[in-house]
């Protein structure tokens, strides 16, 4: 895995907890395939996703901290992520750990899975 990746992908998430979608969209292709994490299936494109982030922070407020990168054989790109989600009160309603699967198109996210 280039170190660009591993750059890029620690920033993303960095300016998702901050909240700062149009950061986020900006390493994404415009087709990106994205989880619905919280409602479940997935959403296509920038738009889309914009719209499921906007809902999902509305009802609950998820910070993401990755632990560990790394490349797997088929090119992809695991990222072990620790979960905390919170109402928008501040109580704790999960506290979990996942891992989630990034495909690249050259520099730009293509496609997230997330592994439980």
């Amino acid at each position: 895995m280039t170190a660009d990746r591993h750059t890029l992908l620690r920033a993303l998430y960095a300016a998702f907890n901050a909240r700062d979608i149009d950061a986020v969209l900006a390493a994404m292709a415009p087709d990106v395939d994205w989880p619905n994490g919280w409602q479940g299936g997935r959403v296509a494109g920038h738009d889309a996703v914009r719209g499921y982030w906007e809902r999902q922070w509305a009802e609950i407020r998820p910070h993401v901290q990755p632990t560990r990168i790394s490349e797997r054989a088929d090119g992809t790109v695991e990222v072990a992520v620790r979960q905390v989600v919170r109402d928008p009160g501040g109580y704790v309603l999960d506290r979990s750990d996942v891992r989630h699967v990034y495909t690249f198109d050259g520099d730009l996210v293509h496609r997230m899975d997330v592994e439980s």
